[in-house]
């Protein structure tokens, strides 16, 4: 028969090693609740209150997003300017003229160019679709709008 003082000893083992396991218990349930003295219920509570706050706020940041990607693709992101002398033979003229091209990242937008002479200044704009124009282009029109899409890709 094992003496009664070993199990006294083992009894109280079990019941240090039950206190010990309380108390770590107890310390993880006061980390949950975040060291306030309230019930699991209203923690738990809190904290779908919470959660349901913060799915409405990624929902209308979700939107939000939506909104900005949306207004961008339509704002103009390439723009470039060519000069030239359009009158290389005469003299006239210097590289006074320009061509620019503004475009969206459909390749969208409009290319304005300017022709100067000593008697007059000439302004042309012509519309951009998916980067090309159902009227005429001349070089530098064509090169302009071709910088400004490249400008778009980087």
């Amino acid at each position: 028969m094992i003496p009664d003082i070993y199990l006294i000893y083992a009894s109280l083992a079990l019941l240090i090693l039950a206190i010990g396991w309380l108390i770590r218990f107890e310390i993880k349930l006061r980390r949950l609740l975040g060291g306030k003295n309230q019930s699991l219920d209203n923690a738990i509570s809190e904290i779908r209150k919470d959660l349901s706050a913060i799915t409405e706020y990624k929902d209308e940041s979700e939107k939000y997003l939506e909104n900005v990607e949306r207004r961008l693709r339509k704002s103009i992101t390439g723009v470039e300017t060519i000069r030239f002398n359009p009158f290389k033979g005469d003299g006239s003229g210097g590289n006074q003229s320009f061509s620019t091209a503004f475009v969206n990242e459909k390749g969208d937008g409009v290319v304005i160019s300017s022709l100067y002479s000593r008697e007059r200044v000439s302004v042309f704009a012509k519309p951009i679709k998916k980067s090309s124009s159902e009227y005429e282009m001349t070089a530098e029109e064509k090169e302009s709008l071709l910088r400004a899409k490249e400008s778009n890709q980087v």
